[in-house]
């Protein structure tokens, strides 16, 4: 029996999506939304779990985004539902949105009035609640942040709606409301990367995100026209930010931090790291924590390495930071999975210039810098060496630098 041909995950055309979208909220609630607005997952080209201990990240936006209809109430109630979930509407009162309320997806998108709240900004649409209908198309469960598009979606409409000013200052502090809702909402305590990604990119860039200060820098990423492409894998291997696995790579990086006498591990110079890691060594979990401070400074210095290298226009010469970036994540930080080290090894076999596992790990997905031209040859060799394991077919797509969040209609 033949091996099936890969399977890539497009993205759908925006207007396309976003006119169908209004009818289907006229059928749910009697009413034509306010408007439709969408915003993208992401894909972190490097700089892995250090977005919470001030290091510095490398994302883009994808083409493959979350869009949400939605129309303001006066009555303080939030009413979403999505045509990705049978559930039906939920319908949550504003008032009792909290620390851990509601549970499930509508977390993501009730949180986020509740943390604009608590961040400062008014407004009618945040205080009289609102009806939401979304369409999701970013992949549930990849590691390419479709909770963090969710959020940005519904943020991007309600900025609009009380007139907040959305250039990138208006917008970095959209992004930090929605890190709110996903930390104590949600209750994921992630970092803020990829709710800065969906709202700050730019199509054809990346991002060089400095979380110890939340400030951006543009990076072109002309991959095509280095001849290159960025292939994404979705390894289909169950992925959750809210584990408790997460939150100890947290914990411990804290503590490090907290031993070492620093605000966060960004302080750390790479060239004074074999110090640090001799004084944590003598702690009674010395051993874990000399491998999570490894990680976590040097993976901040190869982002740091990796943006001079496309300032520069030598993209073809990341592979290598990709390489080692993701043999930490498995070694020092512990994060990779079965299927994420699977995919790395095959594509590095079949020519990829460097891969790594993307997002928070323990399953999602990962990235391989390849040739244009072998992006279908790799894609069929890993697809093979999935089914050579009995694992379920992994999907892929490509990578192509897009805009943030933004109105649709």
């Amino acid at each position: 029996m033949s091996t099936p041909g890969p399977e890539f995950f497009h993205a759908t055309d925006r207007a396309q999506t976003a006119r169908p979208l209004a009818q289907e909220f006229r059928t749910a609630y009697g009413t034509d939304p306010e408007g439709v607005w969408s915003a993208p997952g992401r894909v972190n080209l490097i700089g892995e779990h250090v977005d919470y201990t001030g290091g510095l990240c490398l994302p883009l936006a994808l083409p493959h985004r979350t869009f949400v209809a939605l129309r303001p109430r006066t009555d303080g109630v939030v009413r979403v539902r999505s045509l990705q979930e049978p559930s039906g509407v939920v319908e949550v009162p504003l008032a009792e949105v909290g620390a851990g309320s509601p549970q499930g997806w509508a977390a993501y998108v009730a949180g986020v009035p509740w943390a604009l709240l608590q961040n400062g900004f008014e407004g009618l649409a945040l205080t009289g609640g609102f009806d939401a209908l979304v369409d999701g198309h970013v992949p549930y469960g990849s590691g390419l942040s479709s909770s963090a598009a969710l959020e940005c979606a519904v943020a991007v409409a309600l900025g609009e709606l009380v007139e907040l000013p959305l250039d990138d200052t208006g917008r970095a502090g959209l992004a930090s409301a929605c890190q709110l809702a996903e930390n104590v909402v949600a209750g994921a305590n992630t970092g803020g990367m990829d709710q800065a990604a969906s709202l700050r990119c730019h199509e054809g860039g990346a991002i060089l995100l400095d979380t110890d200060d939340d400030s951006v820098t543009q990076v072109a990423l002309d991959l095509a026209g280095a001849g290159l492409a960025l292939l994404v894998v979705d390894t289909r291997a169950e992925h959750s930010h809210a584990g408790g696995e997460y939150g100890k790579r947290r914990a411990d990086v804290e503590r490090a931090a907290e031993l070492l006498g620093v605000a966060n591990l960004r302080a750390v110079d790479p060239a004074a790291l074999d110090a640090a890691l001799e004084r944590l060594g003598t702690e009674p979990d010395g051993e874990v924590l000399v491998r999570r401070v490894r990680h976590a400074v040097t993976e901040i210095d190869r982002v740091r390495r990796t943006a001079d290298l496309l300032q520069t226009g030598r993209a073809d010469e990341v592979g290598p930071l990709l390489d080692a970036s993701h043999d930490s994540l498995r070694d020092d930080y512990e994060v990779s999975c079965r299927e994420l080290d699977l995919t790395v090894d095959t594509a590095r076999a079949h020519g990829a210039l460097g891969a790594r596992m993307t997002g928070g790990g323990f399953g999602g997905s990962a990235i391989a810098l390849v040739a244009a031209e072998r992006v279908e040859e790799v894609a069929g060799a890993v697809a093979a060496a999935f089914a050579e394991q009995g694992l379920a077919a992994p999907r892929f797509l490509t990578a192509l630098p897009s805009e943030g969040a933004a109105r649709d209609l």
